[in-house]
Order: C-alpha cells, then sequence, then structure tokens
C-alpha cells in the first residue's frame, strides 16, 4: 500500500506492533518509522462508547469479538470513515454489520 495510498496508524497499533519487539534496536527502529506516518489518536470518550455499543450490537446478532483493540480499531475506522487493512477475522463483523471499509 506504500505510495499507492495514504497510510496511517493509530496509537493503539503502534503500542501492539512495539510491544513484540525483543531486542532494542529492533524496537527503536520499528518505533522511528511507525512514527514517522500519521498518528490518529483512537480512543476518547465518544469512540469508547461507541466501541461499546458495537461490540453489543455484534453479541446480539451472535458475533463475539475476542480482542477489545480489534473493536476499538474498527469502531475508530468506522466513525472516521477510514479504510481498514487486515487480516483478522474477527473484523468481517464490522465489514458486513457496519460498513467497515476493507482496503485490499
Amino acid at each position: 500500500m506504500l505510495g499507492i495510498e495514504p497510510l496511517a496508524i493509530g496509537d493503539l497499533i503502534v503500542t501492539e506492533v512495539l510491544q513484540g519487539f525483543r531486542s532494542d534496536a529492533d524496537f527503536a527502529q520499528a518505533k522511528a518509522l511507525l512514527l514517522s506516518s500519521t498518528v490518529f489518536d483512537m480512543l476518547g470518550v465518544e469512540n469508547a462508547v461507541r466501541s461499546a455499543e458495537h461490540y453489543r450490537a455484534l453479541r446480539k446478532r451472535g458475533f463475539t469479538i475476542r480482542k477489545t483493540a480489534d473493536v476499538i480499531i474498527a469502531t475508530f475506522c468506522i466513525i472516521e470513515g477510514h479504510g481498514l487493512l487486515f487480516s483478522d477475522k474477527d473484523f468481517i463483523p464490522f465489514v458486513e454489520q457496519f460498513g467497515l471499509r476493507e482496503v485490499i
């Protein structure tokens, strides 16, 4: 996607990516690369409440999302009108039920 579409990353995703590095040098290099992109603040009170509403609505429809972070990421993208590049199947109900735009 680099060079094709403008890309940004959420602060929550920065956390998820960076926490996986064991080497300090790799961590520092990844941190510099990630923070050179546009970084969105993803939660806040409005998004927190909307995320809970999305989770509850999906649960009522028979979908259980395994990670709270996925609910927050999907909800942020829906509210802000951003597409999401993903491979995690937990995002599919957000595409089908709430119109999350999948970036392929």
